[in-house]
This record gives structure tokens, sequence and C-alpha cells, in this order.
């Protein structure tokens, strides 16, 4: 394989909601929207099939005062509203760049976005399309981490990528504890025997259990997607 050649065929990425706030409290700035999506254009055009799993926090944050006190099933309704509206402003956002892509929900909203089905997101990665998976697993209870992994089961994905605000996994919080250490790679049992926060453990057990690895990078560095894809980079390897 040519050294700049992407490592992978077919993977899932998987950012934050709050990535796409930008220096804003809550809600999308669309100048962080635009330059996450030239660096999901880059790596589209270098031939991978991208499915891309947006969470909702940024919007949820803004009505997270509303939700409390609210019953955990229609709190949770209301995030999976969220990641469509992300889903829908990264859609836009792709197609300027000349990106052809879908948003496909697991919450059925057919006047909106297609509902997930399993053998149209198969047909529109062939075509080479840009997925977006919005609306979670559909189900309350669930984090966006676990659809994810979930939809990068369900599409055969050869990996995971997941854009944060650090530069992979680390023992503490780099950014309150300048002595954290980072790990290149870990297991994912590592992970869950190390209640290291990386995904919630439904989401880590799934991909484990699937054989999905998970290369977790940072998003906020310019360029660190099309970088990472390569085996270049900053980045931590989690293993089945």
């Amino acid at each position: 394989m040519d050294a700049e050649s992407p490592r992978y065929k077919r993977v899932l990425l998987k950012i934050s909601g709050e990535a796409l706030m930008g220096e804003k409290p809550f809600g999308l700035d669309m100048g962080m929207v635009a330059r996450v999506a030239s660096e999901i254009a880059e790596a589209w055009r270098s031939g991978v099939q991208i499915g891309l799993v947006i969470g909702g926090g940024n919007i949820f944050r803004g009505v997270s005062d509303a939700a409390k006190g609210m019953e955990r099933t229609s709190a949770d309704y209301m995030g999976m509203l969220a990641t469509v509206m992300n889903a829908l402003a990264m859609e836009n956002a792709l197609k300027q760049q000349g990106v052809e892509a879908r948003v496909m929900s697991a919450v059925p909203m057919p006047t909106v976005c297609e509902p997930f089905s399993r053998q149209r997101a198969w047909k529109h990665l062939d075509a080479g399309r840009v997925v977006l998976f919005a609306g979670g697993t559909g189900n309350p209870f669930f984090t966006t981490d676990t659809g994810a992994a979930l939809k990068a089961a369900e599409t055969k994905c050869e990996a995971m990528f997941k854009g944060t605000s650090v530069d992979g996994i680390y023992d503490d919080d780099p950014r309150t504890n300048p002595q954290a250490q980072r790990f290149d790679t870990i297991s994912y049992d590592d992970i869950l025997a190390r209640n290291l926060r990386v995904m919630d453990a439904a989401a880590v057990a799934l991909a484990r259990d699937n054989g999905i690895p998970l290369v977790v990078f940072s998003i906020r560095e310019q360029g660190a997607l099309a970088k990472v894809l390569r085996g270049k980079g900053t980045f931590t390897t989690v293993t089945p």
C-alpha cells in the first residue's frame, strides 16, 4: 500500500456536537462547521467511504436547563432531535464542498431526511456518498457513541474514528492534569478495566465484540483526519 494512501476503505467518523460550537457557549459556529466539512471532504476525495455521526451536545446544552426535571425518555428524544439538526447543517456544508451526502435518521422523519435503512446506507456508501447517521439508535437511554458503534457494525466499517478535543486517550484529563499519560495503543478491555471515559461501556462492548478498532484523535487540529487515515500524526488506537 502507498504510504500516502488511506489505511481503510470504509470508516465511521464520530464527532461531538461540542466540536461544532467553536468559541460559542452552545449552538453552531458555521465557520467551524465549514472547517470540519473541509476535513471530511479531503478524506472523501482520497477515496474513503465515510459514515458520520455527530452528537447533539452543542444544541442540547442550550436547552439543558429546560430539560432539568424532565422524564429521561423525553430528554433523550430532545437530544436525538439535536443530532438531526447538526446532521442537516453538516450535510449542507459538505455539499458546498462538492461532497455528495445524505442524512439518515433512526427516528423516522421522512419530510426532513431519509429514515435509516441498512440496505440504503450500504448503497449510498458504495456510491461514494457520505452518510450522516442521525437520531442515535432511535431509542432513549443510549448515547450517540453507542449509535456510532452500532452503525459501524451494521455497515461493516473497518474502523471507527473519534474526533475529540485532545489528541488521543489519556489516563486523566490532559487539559487539567499536565502529568496525564497518553496511550499510543490500548485495548477495549483495558478501557473498561481502567474506567477510561472514551466511550460509554455499551459502545465499547459493541465495538469490541464486532472487532472494530477505534482511532481517537483531535478534530481541532487542522488536517488531522486526513493524516490519521494514513496512519500519521498523533492518535491512540484501541484494539478489539
